[in-house]
């Protein structure tokens, strides 16, 4: 294939890329948008296959079984409340990819058109300093996150004192080992560089809360994104650099939307700074009780109510609740109540984790309303039922500067006449922090699994 053509496919690649990324903007057009970023995907796959300078496919059609096998599997197995580990995982290996890459670079640049050993162009250790610093954050980030989101390892932010201090001095040493390795191709500086920046990616997440983890996903999403470019600068491979541009833009994009969701400052996000103030332990309930009710008491309420307004949370996807919530959902319509989804940045693992649910139900689109466009008519509404959610709907953000979520907007589910709460308990949520809307008096707990509390009411209904 000569080189205009591959240009010219490569082209056409980026563009489905950039037309993927049109249509996952929207719900309507999210399954069009996946099918045309595959087609892109598999484009630029086979040009790249078809290239000249391939020269054996033998170990290449090895890693497309292996890796392709390992992904189907694990992609049919995945239940959809792993996905945010899941997706955490998949950003390891982009920045395992980038490390790797820089270091045969290094062992072999004549294979990659840079130079020899020990006269690499400077533009070329330019570009694996930077890929090669981006990859191994990304690698050692990710993993921590993983291990936060799957539970081998508390959820709660680690920190001690002077972390930000020795960050800043351990970003010094990289850039010094940076300029080092730039200036005489040192190849201890090279290895110095990839394990200081291996500590920091775990250092700039360990001190990152449960309720911030969305955040964290879709910051390791824009820093995976721009380690691939990293790898396309070393490739000298022009697709490569678009895609990860684009996977690193729209990352750094969607972080900023959810700092903005959460009051947080998208400096402190990108430094791995926030979360590390002294959180508030689970708050002491002392006396107060709570008014617990049954799926009968709930079914009533909600059958003589005009407006209901749901909050679905992590605890509806930890117990698959979306289906029965959806039939509940539809027996209050056919009476007459509205009934509206209001989804929170910030609720479930990761971005969108609940929109995702919610059409997989087939929740109409034009019920799902996002945190700004649904959180005025909670003071209008006869009942909020808040199902599997804490964090999102906890009056604490408001109140209590200690807590680890002060700041954070909530959706004002208080506000409503009546809120129903489904939980399995009075256990605090993921950011480990009591929640005083339990105890109000216009709010009834709902204690047991979420999907049998909801197909209860379906039946009460």
């Amino acid at each position: 294939m000569s080189a205009n053509l591959s240009a010219l496919l490569y082209l056409v690649a980026s563009v489905c890329f950039i037309l993927a990324l049109k249509g996952l903007s929207s719900p309507t057009s999210s399954r069009r948008g996946n099918l045309i970023g595959i087609g892109g995907m598999a484009l630029a796959i086979a040009v790249t296959l078809l290239d000249p300078g391939v020269l054996s496919y033998e170990w290449i059609l090895a890693g497309i079984v292996l890796g392709g096998g390992i992904g189907v599997v694990t992609a049919l197995r995945i239940q959809m409340t792993a996905m945010p580990q899941f997706v955490a995982a998949f950003h390891s290996l982009v920045g395992t990819a980038a490390v790797l890459v820089a270091a045969a670079a290094l062992y072999a640049p004549e294979a990659y058109g840079i130079g020899t050993v020990g006269a690499i162009k400077t533009a070329s250790r330019i570009e694996m300093s930077l890929g090669i610093v981006i990859g191994a954050i990304t690698f050692s980030g990710s993993v921590v996150a993983f291990t936060k989101l799957q539970g081998l390892v508390s959820g709660a932010p680690v920190v001690f004192p002077g972390q930000h201090l020795l960050n800043l001095v351990i970003g010094l040493a990289i850039i010094g080992f940076g300029a080092w390795f730039v200036a005489e191709e040192g190849r201890e500086a090279f290895w110095l560089m990839t394990a200081l920046a291996l500590l920091v990616g775990v250092l700039i997440i360990i001190p990152i809360g449960g309720a911030d983890m969305p955040v964290v996903i879709s910051m390791l999403n824009s820093y995976s994104g721009w380690a691939a470019a990293g790898i396309g600068f070393t490739l000298e491979n022009q697709l490569l650099i678009i895609t990860g541009a684009l996977v690193g833009a729209s990352g750094a994009i969607l972080s900023y939307i959810m700092c903005k969701g959460m009051n947080r400052s998208f400096i402190s996000v990108i430094l791995g700074g926030f979360g590390a103030e002294a959180s508030a332990g689970p708050a002491d309930a002392g006396e107060r009780t709570v008014k617990q009710g049954s799926a009968e008491d709930a079914a009533f309420i909600m059958s003589n109510a005009r407006k209901v307004i749901i909050v679905p949370g992590y605890g509806m996807a930890v117990a698959q609740a979306q289906h029965a919530m959806r039939e509940m959902a539809g027996l209050l319509k056919k009476e007459g109540i509205e009934v509206k989804y209001a989804i929170h940045p910030v609720a479930g693992r990761m971005p969108g984790h609940m929109n995702v649910l919610l059409a997989e139900a087939n929740v109409p689109y034009d019920e799902v309303f996002e945190f700004e466009e649904i959180n005025s008519e909670f003071a209008g509404a006869d009942v909020a039922f808040v199902i599997g959610a804490n964090d999102v709907v906890n009056p604490i953000a408001k109140s209590d500067s200690s807590s680890p979520i002060y700041g954070m907007p909530i959706l004002d589910a208080e506000n409503a006449k009546t809120v129903l709460i489904v939980k399995r308990s009075l256990a605090s949520g993921y950011a480990g922090i009591d929640n005083p809307l339990f105890y109000k008096a216009g709010t009834m707990m709902l204690f047991g699994d979420a999907k049998k509390m909801v197909e209860d009411i379906v039946k009460a209904l």
